[in-house]
């Protein structure tokens, strides 16, 4: 069993160390690298050996890790644990430059169903990725970096309650167009500082485009992403940046019993799941009677609907698959074979009760925190867990002793989803969805219970290890 208080700071440093999506994938990359996985590229021809570990990226943005059993033959099953790398926050817009009323601001359109208002008063800086241009020896080339600004260099200010006076009684309602809008500097302030004016010398036209992209942001904000760099702004083609917390992640609560962090949907169920192949994969005895492919997919746009070329949304998975697949047989039809075997678990935090807010939860239906994994049940389908996917969920977490949780909707109120049902109807996959209990969902910062991280971790390592044994007991289809 895993030491709780070692996971936990585990975990913590997994959630500072990706302020984005790309940051999480990378963090994934580096922690797969030292478990003995190896990269792998789909522009490449695999070739693959049973007993062996694999991973890649798609976008840089989505990540999917596999251990292929030492006695796999093709047409056997999959056991996938799909998660997602983003999470609701601010991205900067192509044109982010804005002054007005002597201030220097930065343009920010809204990603996916956040808490607004959680992000007023908040510290925020700026990370993601930039892509470079780079001139050596006369040849030019172009490469992606990643980036994060450690310093809070910008922030949202609430209006004061003296020139908003009904602010309590009837609600802050901020436009997000309009008031959603994070402060960079003074221009004054900028000016003192002689930052670069927009339309400098030319670079004996070695800009990445005609309109340098100072005519698009500010200056002083270009300046700080290439210091960071350690490059020159007019280097700088073209980024995708977003607004995000410098509050760190931390073990809180006064028992010390609870995370508070943002974007523990979905980066708590990522690392678990993660976490959970390598260890299950650690050594070379974990793979010797397995004959199955055990496998970790973390995509991108989760929180947008999932299409996207990186999403869950497009062929990831079934490519990854058929891939996998083919390098142990010619033969096309043991791909449908293999996915009837398989099973995927959907795994995205799910809504812990709220103590001040009873109300909204069904009755029998109220996940708590400690409690462990949440399984969502939904008859229109919003979660794809059925009763013979949830079985073995459950099963698992008796034989090893864990605690499970059932969570439904109420009727008179709407359902949220996951990748679950698209995965399920697009692959043609076995799917339960499944979730550690949290608060706060949405906003700029979350809380779960460190005892639900360990849960999870435990039941998604138990899955990896038991699966290809309970599944050879279970008749449904005959």
């Amino acid at each position: 069993m895993a030491n709780t208080s070692s996971l936990v700071s585990d975990f913590l440093s997994f959630l500072n160390a990706s302020p984005t999506a790309f940051h999480a994938v990378d963090e994934s990359k580096r922690r797969l690298r030292n478990a003995g996985y190896e990269q792998i590229s789909e522009r490449d021809d695999w070739k693959l050996e049973a007993g062996k570990k694999y991973f890649f990226t798609r976008n840089y943005s989505t990540i999917v890790a596999f251990a292929i059993g030492k006695k796999y033959v093709a047409g056997n099953g999959f056991h996938i644990i799909g998660a997602h790398t983003d999470s609701p926050c601010l991205k900067l817009k192509p044109v982010s430059k804005i002054t007005k009323g002597g201030y220097l601001e930065v343009g920010v359109q809204t990603y996916g169903g956040g808490l607004w208002y959680t992000w007023f008063d908040r510290d925020l800086t700026v990370a993601g990725r930039v892509i470079l241009k780079e001139d050596k020896a006369g040849s030019v080339s172009y490469s992606h970096r990643l980036v994060r600004i450690e310093d809070p260099i910008m922030r949202i200010p609430t209006l004061a309650i003296h020139l908003d006076r009904n602010v309590n009684s009837e609600g802050f309602k901020p436009n997000t167009q309009t008031h959603l809008v994070p402060v960079l500097a003074t221009a004054i302030k900028a000016e003192l500082n002689k930052v670069p004016a927009e339309g400098g010398e030319q670079d004996d036209g070695k800009k990445c485009t005609e309109t340098s992209s100072k005519s698009k942001h500010h200056p002083l904000l270009m300046e700080i992403i290439a210091n960071a760099l350690g490059c020159k702004p007019d280097e700088i083609c073209d980024f995708e940046l977003q607004a995000c917390d410098t509050q760190p992640s931390i073990l809180g609560g006064a028992a010390k019993e609870f995370i508070f962090s943002g974007r523990l949907d979905n980066l708590c169920m990522s690392f678990c799941s993660l976490k959970a192949l390598i260890d299950a994969t650690s050594s070379v005895s974990d793979l010797e009677e397995e004959s199955g492919v055990r496998m970790v997919a973390l995509f991108d746009h989760e929180e947008v609907g999932s299409n996207s070329a990186q999403g869950a949304g497009s062929p990831v998975m079934i490519d990854a698959m058929s891939h996998i697949t083919s390098c142990f047989s010619s033969d096309a039809k043991v791909l449908k074979k293999a996915i009837q075997k398989s099973l995927l678990v959907s795994a995205d935090m799910a809504h812990a009760l709220h103590p001040n807010f009873m109300d909204k939860h069904e009755e029998n239906h109220q996940p708590k925190m400690h409690g462990g994994l949440v399984i969502k049940h939904n008859a229109n389908q919003r979660y794809a867990t059925n009763a013979v996917t949830s079985f073995v969920f459950r099963e698992i977490a008796e034989k090893h002793n864990l605690p499970v949780q059932d969570f439904v909707v109420r009727n008179d109120m709407g359902c949220g989803s996951t990748i679950g049902p698209i995965l399920a109807s697009s692959v043609g996959i076995r799917t339960v969805d499944v979730g550690a209990p949290q608060l706060s969902m949405h906003s700029i910062r979350e809380m779960c219970a460190a005892d639900d991280v360990k849960h999870s971790y435990e039941h998604f390592k138990a899955f990896f290890q038991e699966f290809t044994h309970l599944d050879a007991k279970l008749t449904v289809d005959v």
